[in-house]
């Protein structure tokens, strides 16, 4: 029998405790979130490997330069879409839906994945970039709307939903790596597209206990100003859409020439123009209060500090993973396991690191850091663990307890930022832009994810030492410069630490 709500105060709707002291929704969210994330870094422990193994043994047989390229390209778009994704939830479908949709093209675009043609691979790269856009920021969002204004549980119950992401990034590789690099690589694919599927089953069948929280899409007060907002909306998809479809057709004609590494490098263009008119929109247009353009302020410098965070951490399914095959001695009692399980140390740790800073968060109290102190920290973290591995990325064989103290050190940083920025960015956004605000912090990510797939596609072409010296010396300058801009940026947030 599930216990009884809190009691209340006199006044006020009594809390819901229901999932360790948090809402029952949560565990709705965390197990959605689980299982998208299996299916996620399930594809993501195989894609670079399976990119570049030898046609012979089942991959394509690309060119590591390709497969770095195509490898950002991919991880950069799943991320880039959360902005359009989370802003068609919250004016036209409402997060709940888009959460549903999301999982049911997520788990269509794994199946193309394990089919055996080449046209197939790129749709199902298609599909998973439109399914993880719709329901990446959502599912996030729908866990801020569970909390009232205010309530104190909101950071932790962001780390527990944390802990789900990662208990699906832990068992994905174990399981779809070894079936994709012992057995078959499409059939990893499929295997990874099974845990989406139970992840939409099971959001099916307790979504009642998320209320009314992301039922509904919100409507601006001006009814002429909303048709208008979703006019110009569907004007710039249409818009979007004829552009591609003039560069296809010029390309098929041969008036140039499509490559991965030029699309690629066409993407990191786009990347940094929607970057620029987002927060110009955000604060410098028309509609938003001062207040809210000043939080616009703040996440501008978490967004910065996100981005140079990822394009070092998520190397992790790029240069590192290809570290791991071929730089790293994986041989135990006379069995060479995947290079992929590597892929499970990042968030083995974060599940045994994850109930720690949750507790850390409520017993510092007063004293905890704020937000931006806390991005700092998370970037020093991961600076540090690229330095680590410095005096051994000139060397093979080298025993795998380096990237595992790598790995170690980046998961330090990750929960001092990730699951930080998803909390700050639902109490910054304004209530009608939720969504949106989500999508914006997933942009931050996007260009992180496309930076590292760039890093990854220089693992051949130039010297690891200097390769790894790079990426640590970035957040770690990086990280000196938050801190020294912490309490303005505190300010910033007008009372939200």
């Amino acid at each position: 029998m599930e216990p009884m709500l809190a009691t209340a105060t006199p006044g006020k709707e009594p809390l819901d405790t229901r999932f360790f002291g948090h809402p029952r929704g949560l565990a709705t969210l965390f197990f959605t979130e689980m299982w998208e994330r299996y299916s996620y870094y399930g594809t993501r422990a195989l894609l670079i490997l399976y990119m570049t193994a030898a046609v012979a043994s089942g991959g394509l047989g690309f060119s590591v330069r390709k497969s770095g390229a195509i490898y950002g390209f991919y991880t950069a778009m799943v991320y880039l879409l959360s902005l359009p994704g989370g802003w068609v939830a919250d004016r036209i479908i409402g997060q709940r839906k888009a959460v549903l949709l999301g999982g049911m093209l997520i788990a269509g675009g794994n199946f193309c994945l394990a089919a055996p043609t080449i046209g197939a691979f790129y749709a199902g790269l298609g599909l998973l970039i439109l399914g993880t856009g719709l329901l990446k920021p959502n599912v996030s969002t729908i866990v801020g709307q569970l909390y009232r204004v205010g309530d104190k549980r909101r950071d932790a119950g962001f780390s527990i939903f944390y802990m789900g992401i990662n208990i699906g990034a832990l068992i994905s590789p174990l399981i779809c790596g070894w079936v994709g690099e012992k057995v078959n690589w499409r059939l990893g694919f499929a295997i990874s597209a099974l845990g989406m599927v139970a992840g939409l089953i099971q959001y099916v069948l307790s979504g009642r206990y998320l209320g009314e929280a992301g039922q509904h899409p919100t409507r601006l007060e001006d009814p002429r100003r909303d048709r208008a907002e979703k006019r110009n909306a569907a004007l710039a998809a249409l818009v979007v859409l004829f552009i591609l479809g003039v560069i296809v057709a010029l390309a098929a004609r041969g008036k140039f020439v499509l490559s991965a590494q030029s699309i690629s490098n066409a993407l990191g263009w786009v990347l940094l123009a929607i970057s620029i008119a987002v927060f110009a929109w955000l604060i410098l247009g028309k509609g938003w209060s001062l207040e809210e353009r000043k939080r616009a302020g703040a996440i501008l410098v978490l967004f910065a500090a996100s981005a140079i965070f990822w394009a070092a951490y998520e190397q992790a399914g790029s240069s590192l993973n290809l570290f791991a095959e071929r730089n790293t001695n994986r041989v135990v009692l006379g069995y060479e396991f995947p290079a992929s399980w590597f892929q499970f140390v990042q968030p083995l740790f974060v599940i045994l690191l994850a109930p720690a800073f949750a507790w850390l968060w409520l017993r510092l109290g007063r004293r905890e850091p704020s937000s931006p102190a806390k991005f700092s920290i998370g970037l020093f973290f991961v600076g540090l663990s690229f330095l680590l591995l410095v005096p051994p990325a000139a060397h093979t064989g080298v025993s795998p307890n380096w990237l595992n103290a790598c790995y170690l050190l980046s998961v330090i940083g990750e929960l001092c930022l990730s699951p930080i920025g998803l909390s700050a960015m639902t109490k910054l956004a304004p209530a009608r832009a939720g969504g949106f605000i989500m999508g914006i912090w997933f942009l931050s990510t996007s260009i992180g994810d496309w930076l590292a797939g760039r890093a990854g596609s220089l693992f051949e072409s130039m010297p690891l030492p200097r390769l790894f010296g790079i990426s640590a010396a970035v957040p770690l300058v990086a990280a000196v410069i938050l801190a020294l801009l912490a309490r303005p940026t505190r300010r910033l947030m007008a009372g939200v630490a």
